[in-house]
């Protein structure tokens, strides 16, 4: 039997996974969290063969929350289910240790089919994602964000959903003296002079939708 726990701040999300994979008679959801810190406790508590993480979360991002069970040598494998299918993004979450990247748009059967295969031990990857990570592996393309270290890369996700500095803090157990460090660190290697022109160039390099218009300088 597979266990698996959802890990997503969508309760229609992990709804709708839950009602997919238990109808499989060798899978079970074994338990869901609505955010990273109780994925990581639930993680910890049953080690579940799977974990189904979204990676954009409030606090905690997947991406933190990958690292974190990877840093700690836990038996559970992640795959990400989200909404970026540029391929840049995929990569950064597998560096990361994730063994699996689907897209929210995939089908049961590729559901289905990566708990299975992930759970085996062996990486899956959704069709359209591996055929892009090929294709840029092949013209070297490259983002600006493969500069950032994980947690610059988080702090500026917080910093376009126009979080300020204190509340960023408070949600990474970091100073808002270290944040911004962080944050200055970040607009350097970028080469960007406000939050709006990060906004723009993460849009850009797909890893937001659509920049978020409570974003401030």
């Amino acid at each position: 039997m597979i266990n698996v726990v959802l890990v997503d701040d969508h309760e229609l999300v992990r709804t709708g996974f839950r009602m997919i994979l238990q109808q499989q008679s060798d899978i079970r959801v074994i338990g869901e969290a609505d955010s990273a810190e109780e994925g990581m406790r639930l993680i910890r508590t049953l080690t579940p063969h799977i974990a189904l993480v979204d990676v954009h979360m409030p606090g905690m991002s997947g991406i933190e929350l990958t690292e974190r069970v990877c840093r700690s040598k836990l038996s559970t494998h992640i795959v990400i289910v989200t909404v970026v299918d540029d391929a840049r993004f995929p990569k950064r979450l597998l560096d990361a240790g994730a063994l699996g990247y689907l897209t929210k748009g995939c089908t049961a059967e590729e559901l289905i089919s990566a708990v299975r295969q992930v759970a085996d031990g062996r990486r899956y990857l959704a069709p359209a994602v591996a055929q892009q990570l090929a294709m840029a592996a092949l013209d070297g393309s490259s983002s600006p964000f493969d500069v950032l270290s994980s947690r610059e890369l988080e702090v500026a996700m917080m910093l376009v959903r126009g979080k300020p500095l204190t509340i960023i803090g408070e949600q990474l157990n970091l100073s808002p003296k270290t944040v911004s460090t962080y944050k200055q660190r970040l607009m350097e290697k970028l080469r960007v002079e406000h939050v709006l022109g990060l906004a723009h160039l993460m849009t850009v390099h797909g890893l937001i939708d659509t920049p978020n218009h409570q974003v401030g300088a």
